[in-house]
């Protein structure tokens, strides 16, 4: 049989069809009530009603992984970065009380890798799953000359749900409330520009050493640790007690997350010795020689997300938490000031 000449320009539309083949099973995986139809319409179908919400109020996301995929690239890896992509979005949603209902990706490439592009997306299935949404729909473009031999980039879109009358704003957040912090899974998916610069000039660009802070694990997978999900966690703590506000930690840390959910005249206080540094965080801070105001900035150094309640709804809010399989730290508190709306002190002894 003759080869096509669109093949000849470099799209194979033969793998493209393997590829829709090869996902059905993961994504049938993530299907959940409100769903309508399958794989394959020009459009997906979600019906917020049989999802059980009466006034809801969607709320939507959209995130990428960031050149964490270059890890994931050199690597060969492309297991878990599927899991940060819905990790970006879906914990974005959360903050505002609402529940990821579904999620579409946008897989684009040079040259399409039927495994590689399997891999990423039954990551992305895996983290619908933990998320509790669905996988509907998504994109997978081919297109020689945009791309090196290789490489591919990835876009996630979520959409949520929310009754009205249970947003999250923070509009209730007020001085004497405490900031909880849940620990974070590594270093997620911020800062990887900065990490990759590290790994070349430590470990001249090799992931397949032990990681020089864990030597039980190669770099790479110690890298590629997947963001953590917070979703069913918090949705939880919603459900059974009284939130005031939350952030997810993403890029600008803990110093420039937090203030994005307090009201004008708000300051958090966090106090950094009151949870460990994990020691991917200790070797990034010497070995790239940052200040610890850079870290704070930079990375999460060991807090995904912080939650903010009343001094008295701590304790069942921790422990609800908890509960589910969270690590919490009480990690501060919000005060009355003008100027900066969040500062962290104890860094030069904690980080050190």
């Amino acid at each position: 049989m003759k080869e096509s000449a669109y093949k000849k320009s470099g799209v194979d539309i033969d793998a493209g069809e393997a590829l829709v083949g090869r996902i059905g099973p993961h994504v049938k995986k993530t299907m959940r009530p409100g769903v309508m139809g399958g794989l394959g319409g020009f459009g997906a179908l979600f019906d917020i009603k049989r999802a059980g919400y009466k006034d809801p109020v969607l709320v939507s996301a959209t995130d990428g992984v960031g050149t964490k995929l270059r890890v994931a690239i050199e690597s060969g890896q492309h297991g878990t970065v599927g899991v940060d992509l819905v990790a970006m979005c879906v914990n974005d949603l959360v903050v505002q009380g609402a529940e990821p209902l579904f999620f579409l990706d946008y897989f684009a490439t040079g040259r399409l890798d039927v495994g590689a592009a399997e891999a990423v997306i039954e990551g992305i299935a895996q983290g619908c799953t933990e998320a509790g949404c669905a996988l509907i729909g998504g994109e997978t473009a081919e297109m020689p000359g945009m791309y090196a031999a290789g490489d591919y980039d990835l876009a996630g879109f979520t959409v949520g749900a929310v009754e009205r009358e249970n947003i999250i704003t923070g509009k209730d957040i007020q001085a004497g409330d405490v900031v909880l912090g849940l620990a974070s899974s590594g270093v997620h998916s911020n800062g990887f520009s900065l990490v990759r610069r590290v790994v070349q000039e430590q470990c001249g660009g090799r992931y397949d050493i032990p990681a020089p802070f864990d030597k039980d694990v190669l770099l790479a997978a110690a890298l590629l640790t997947p963001t953590r999900i917070y979703v069913k966690a918090l949705l939880q703590a919603l459900a059974k007690s009284r939130i005031q506000g939350m952030a997810h930690i993403t890029g600008g840390g803990l110093l420039d997350n937090i203030p994005r959910c307090l009201p004008e005249g708000l300051c958090a206080v966090i106090d950094a010795k009151t949870w460990p540094l994990p020691p991917v965080f200790g070797w990034l801070h010497a070995a790239a020689e940052m200040t610890c105001e850079d870290m704070a900035r930079t990375f999460n150094c060991g807090i995904g997300m912080a939650v903010i309640c009343a001094a008295s709804d701590a304790d069942e809010v921790r422990a609800v938490l908890e509960a589910v399989g969270e690590v919490v730290y009480k990690i501060g508190g919000i005060e009355k000031a003008a100027g900066a709306q969040a500062a962290i002190e104890n860094m030069d002894m904690a980080w050190r």
